[in-house]
């Protein structure tokens, strides 16, 4: 069996890269996925590209490049690039000179959620990839809590964690002592779907914790459903406290590896928050239900990347797991993935096969234009 930790994320899905509020206009922001560097911009008619990280003069990456009306100028020569990734100017060129080359790739583009999303694999399937559906997003029953962190581990180790709620001891200090019941889970090739009854069985709980499941200031002894769900690639969770019709908060997740190893990804949440009836009460607490969210997520961390560390000090999988969901939530991630190469990289195209280098990624797709896609701003709740 392929070891989980040695399969990378599918490029033929849409990935967030950067939180639409750092693209402001005028400006060019570095990102990356899978070992694939991306400069995102925005142009003066406020039109989001993302263009492969690289000058097709001197390799000095477009990150560092200015923004020139509706093009991109590396910082060196000037060289202007469209947003197709096409080159529209080099200043000094005569006629007669040798001939430039036909520019970087582009990657196709959307904005929704707060969020600039690229598609990483092949160009052609971007069109018919749907963008994760969030209706809480906007809402005028939620106000929304957007995340973004880097976590030095493989992203199958965060699909783990959130998807198994059996580690509530780590969270002890937060919540005190939780009571985790597995209601019951479902598996599809490309879903996990757990259901929990989470019961607060005594110890010191943080008032946020009361706050978030929208069980008032002192807490309660209220019974709450979690379900959590894996959607390839993405991650969800609900919350519904007991006698509730609705998830007190809803949490979307995606964790976009950077390195080509894929030993480190970028963590994008968006959490939902149900407001009061008095909703400048959400207002008010917002700052501590985000200090006990951080906290959290912060514990999590700590046991996701020593699960990291001890792969890479073994190298390779030796833990014994017991839990069925896991085991089943580990093979739609292995079924679902694309093998890393020798080398760390996996190839976007639409065979699938494992190129030798991220160069010979690079030759296959330098001419693919963009696709034209519109984008959606959406405000929050």
């Amino acid at each position: 069996m392929v070891d989980l930790r040695r399969v990378g994320a599918n490029p033929d899905f849409w990935y967030p890269v950067a939180l639409s509020r750092r693209v402001r206009a005028g400006r060019v922001v570095g990102a990356a996925f899978a070992g694939e560097r991306i400069a995102v911009y925005r142009t003066r008619s406020g039109t989001v590209h993302a263009l492969e990280d690289r000058c097709a003069h001197r390799q000095v990456p477009l990150s560092m490049g200015v923004v020139d009306g509706e093009t991109l100028r590396c910082c060196y020569h000037a060289w202007a690039y469209r947003g197709d990734g096409r080159i529209s100017q080099i200043p000094y060129l005569s006629k007669g000179d040798a001939r430039p080359p036909r520019g970087v790739r582009a990657y196709p583009v959307r904005e929704a959620y707060g969020l600039v999303f690229v598609f990483p694999g092949d160009p052609d399937k971007a069109a018919d990839t749907a963008l994760p559906v969030l209706p809480a997003f906007g809402s005028p029953r939620y106000k929304t809590m957007t995340y973004s962190r880097t976590v030095h581990c493989h992203y199958s180790f965060m699909h783990e964690n959130l998807l198994d709620m059996n580690h509530q001891f780590l969270h002890r200090g937060v919540v005190g002592k939780l009571r985790p019941e597995l209601l019951g889970y479902r598996t599809t090739a490309r879903s996990v779907e757990a259901r929990y009854l989470f019961t607060h069985a005594g110890g010191k709980r943080n008032r946020s914790a009361g706050l978030l499941a929208a069980e008032g200031i002192g807490g309660s002894d209220s019974s709450d459903v979690m379900t959590i769900r894996t959607e390839y690639p993405y991650q969800t969770l609900d919350l519904v406290p007991e006698n509730a019709d609705r998830p007190a908060f809803r949490l979307w997740v995606a964790y976009v590896p950077e390195d080509a190893e894929q030993r480190t990804c970028h963590v994008y949440g968006l959490l939902m928050i149900e407001k009061p009836r008095i909703a400048a009460a959400l207002h008010l607490v917002w700052p501590f239900i985000r200090r006990f969210t951080e906290r959290v997520f912060a514990e999590d961390r700590m046991a996701v990347e020593a699960e990291q560390r001890a792969w890479d000090e073994q190298g390779e999988d030796r833990n014994h797991e017991v839990f069925p969901l896991i085991l089943d939530v580990r093979e739609v991630l292995r079924t679902n993935g694309v093998p890393l190469g020798p080398r760390g990289t996996v190839c976007s195209s639409a065979s699938g096969d494992a190129c030798a280098s991220a160069a010979d990624c690079r030759a296959s797709n330098a001419d693919v234009p963009a696709g034209a896609e519109p984008f959606v701003e959406l405000s929050e709740g």
